[in-house]
């Protein structure tokens, strides 16, 4: 985990305890009681968060030891127990709600990426998460996404090159986008370049461009997708193609069958459903 991970188990812990603490477990629970909080899954899921609940676990006092029964990634049924939290009462209490928000959110995230992994399964395409995180739970909502058995795009604006239409249109002169990306793969070669094309006539014109890794197919139908793979096929076959624009679970399976290389659901992270999960306290 990155320090942006810790710094926001912190926040989470400072929220929920203010500069007093968990009141109610420091009035009715017995410093002395010691127990095992058992994080039971109340539904289908895919599990995801165990590192930053252990974080966050570590966080709230050493004494606590959080352990994983069932690991990242793995498939969880009605009353499955997903993970198991060891020590005094009153601070298993208090790590509670901060360790299930995470896990609840990741989970979620790790579910709905492996309905849609699945309803592409066999097509050859591969699911791509997207930017559209929210702030500061990128790394943990992409490593989410793995765990769903989809596939991470960039991580940010520093680590890849996407040319849009605002970032050709933002000139006074029209850019010569074949010298521009010559120059960039001339100093930094393994740099991924991907380019966004809205039509048929922009895929043609970027597939004689040498130097082009991805070729991003905006909001095309299922009829312009396949178009533009047969046009790759026969004039650039090593540039992938990625569909992205309106996918859903009763487009996506259509989508995959065009023959593209990757499709982006933005869904994936931004209109997610935390899964039910719960913590049942045992006495040791």
């Amino acid at each position: 985990m990155n320090h942006l991970s810790r710094q926001l188990v912190a926040m989470a812990l400072e929220e929920d305890l203010g500069d007093i603490g968990d009141l109610t477990s420091l009035y009715f629970v017995d410093p002395n009681h010691r127990s095992v909080g058992r994080i039971v899954s109340r539904e289908n899921a895919v599990i995801s968060g165990s590192a930053i609940a252990a974080i966050a676990c570590e966080a709230v006092s050493p004494s606590l030891a959080f352990r994983a029964i069932l690991p990242d990634g793995a498939r969880a049924h009605p009353g499955d127990l997903v993970a198991e939290i060891s020590g005094p009462t009153r601070l298993v209490l208090t790590a509670e709600r901060t360790v299930l928000n995470f896990m609840q959110r990741l989970s979620g995230v790790a579910t709905i990426t492996r309905t849609f992994v699945d309803a592409i399964a066999g097509t050859g395409a591969r699911l791509l998460d997207t930017r559209k995180t929210t702030p500061g739970w990128r790394e943990l909502e992409k490593a989410a996404v793995t765990h769903g058995g989809g596939v991470n795009h960039r991580m940010g604006l520093y680590d890849a090159i996407m040319v849009k239409d605002n970032h050709l249109v933002a000139n006074p002169n029209p850019i010569d986008l074949a010298a521009r990306i010559s120059k960039i793969k001339g100093g930094t070669p393994h740099l991924k370049i991907e380019v966004e094309a809205d039509h048929l006539e922009q895929v043609a014109d970027f597939l004689t461009i040498s130097g082009i890794d991805v070729i991003l197919l905006d909001n095309m139908s299922n009829a312009g997708l396949a178009r533009a793979v047969s046009m790759r096929d026969e004039i650039a076959p090593g540039i992938l193609l990625e569909a992205s624009g309106g996918v859903n679970l009763s487009s996506v399976r259509g989508i995959a069958e065009t023959g593209v290389d990757f499709i982006s659901v933005g869904a994936l992270t931004h209109s997610v459903r935390s899964i039910d999960l719960g913590l049942d306290l045992v006495a040791e």
